[in-house]
């Protein structure tokens, strides 16, 4: 029987074959940061980001409006879906507002500023004598026995009609002078401001300032001017804050909660309190303690702290994190667009929003004083969600403007709206208003025949009805002397 030798296999190193899997694992995870990389330079990304977030932002809001006004709901009416029931028919409301304001031309937003603003100054200047007092506050009218906050559909009104007027001035090459920049810019944001006040309504005042100045920034007004305007804006909220003892209680309060934990510290604290009860991952959904007459506003100021109750840290990083991915699809919307237009009223509709939001989530966590500025698209109240929905309809509306985006919507051809305006014979009136918004060529292309190449010396050859003519037949003209 014949023996069998067996051959020693040559062993591999240990240390190769993890530097083998490591290498292969870091190429997998470059391959998938590559194509996440390549999905952002979609045509569409802008648009789809804004809508996804948004509509996950307002489903949030209903269900925390509905888990933090039970109590109060059963307290007031006797069933525990009355306050959750106004802001479903709010977000009912502002669905189709928003839909429709994305399918409308830029051109037509532009038109709307003017018009918009002035009946903002007149429904607030009507606030000032026939507005409702509710918390020391004159910020509603009340119409057919619906309270309605004038100040919200302002805010759009004003991110429109600034842009408008810088655009106008852009176009116009007079954006050169300090003078062009302020005026009427200015006048009218201090006309804003001046009427949100006489209601004891610093709040929506800053957010009005906050849009300015971001207005200001994004159309490149100069260093000095901005800070001097900064520090206007700044010296108004100090002497605002002095005049009114509640404000300075705010300001006290916030400096040391603990010096009136029953009075004016109270909101603070128990805000506090239910941002460290949630801990990471929350007391579960409708389990929150605060809301049972501890926490003052729990559904409109602190909804922010009953998320952070209910749903703990990562709930509140969700939030940030939807709200962070909105205002970088609407900054991404104001550096893609080419007119100036787009780029300004996208820019003012980020600024007041994201404004807003980080104004809230910093009363609550305790970097800035109580204010009451509701959180966007989440808080309770229908006047703020149905301006806030219109005008993330103006966002999808301007995300289309983007070259690449109106290309890829060219392909696709008519859209649903666009049939049913053919329906209604309205298709030639929306397309002259399309291009009446956009830009046109400064010299139009024609289709040329392609030249033939003759021998060198003998040149090209000029197109005439009966064929190619000689160079040396050509005019006198047309020959280099």
């Amino acid at each position: 029987m014949a023996a069998t030798t067996a051959v020693p296999r040559t062993a591999r190193p240990k240390g190769r074959a993890a530097t083998t899997r490591r290498v292969a694992t870091e190429g997998r995870e470059r391959a998938l940061w590559r194509e996440w990389a390549r999905s952002l330079d979609r045509p569409l990304t802008s648009y789809y980001l804004i809508l996804g977030t948004g509509v996950l932002l307002i489903a949030l809001g209903l269900v925390m409006v509905l888990s933090s006004t039970m109590v109060d709901s059963i307290a007031e009416t006797g069933s525990a879906f009355s306050m959750f029931q106004k802001q479903l028919v709010s977000a009912v409301v502002g669905l189709p507002l928003m839909l429709l304001a994305s399918h409308m031309p830029q051109r037509l937003f532009r038109l709307v500023g003017y018009p918009a603003m002035i009946v903002s100054a007149a429904l607030l200047l009507l606030t000032v004598f026939q507005g409702v007092e509710i918390n020391g506050a004159t910020r509603w009218l009340d119409v057919g026995g619906l309270l309605v906050q004038p100040s919200e559909p302002a805010k759009l009104a004003f991110a429109l009609w600034g842009a408008n007027i810088l655009a106008r001035k852009d176009e116009l090459r007079e954006l050169t002078e300090w003078r062009h920049l302020l005026i009427p810019l200015l006048p009218g944001c201090g006309l804003l401001v001046l009427l949100v006040m006489l209601g004891s309504n610093l709040s929506t005042a800053l957010v009005f300032l906050v849009t300015f100045l971001g207005l200001l920034w994004v159309v490149g007004a100069p260093g000095k001017l901005f800070v001097a305007m900064f520090g206007l804006v700044l010296g108004l909220a100090v002497i605002a804050i002095a005049i009114e003892p509640y404000r300075m209680a705010r300001v006290t309060s916030f400096l040391d909660p603990g010096a009136d934990p029953l009075g004016s510290g109270m909101q603070s604290l128990h805000g506090l309190y239910a941002l460290g009860t949630g801990g990471v991952l929350g007391v579960g959904i409708g389990a929150s303690r605060e809301k049972w007459g501890f926490l003052p506003f729990a559904e409109s100021d602190f909804v922010f702290a009953i998320i952070g109750e209910e749903f703990g840290l990562l709930g509140t990083l969700l939030v940030l994190a939807l709200f962070g991915v909105l205002g970088y699809a609407g900054l991404r919307v104001a550096f893609r667009v080419k007119e100036p237009f787009p780029r300004l009223a996208a820019f003012a509709i980020v600024t007041w929003i994201m404004g807003q939001a980080m104004i809230n989530v910093g009363a609550v966590i305790g970097l800035l004083p109580v204010t009451g500025v509701p959180l966007p698209l989440v808080s309770y109240g229908g006047s703020s969600l149905i301006s806030t929905m219109v005008a993330l309809g103006v966002l999808l509306a301007l995300a289309k403007t983007e070259p690449q985006a109106q290309k890829a919507l060219g392909a696709r051809g008519p859209s649903r709206a666009q049939r049913a305006l053919s329906w209604l014979g309205l298709e030639n009136a929306a397309a002259s208003a399309n291009n009446r918004g956009a830009v046109p060529s400064r010299r139009a292309t024609t289709a040329r025949d392609p030249r033939t190449t003759g021998p060198r010396g003998g040149g090209t050859t000029a197109k005439h009805r009966s064929g190619p003519v000689p160079s040396g037949d050509r005019p006198r003209r047309n020959r280099r002397r």
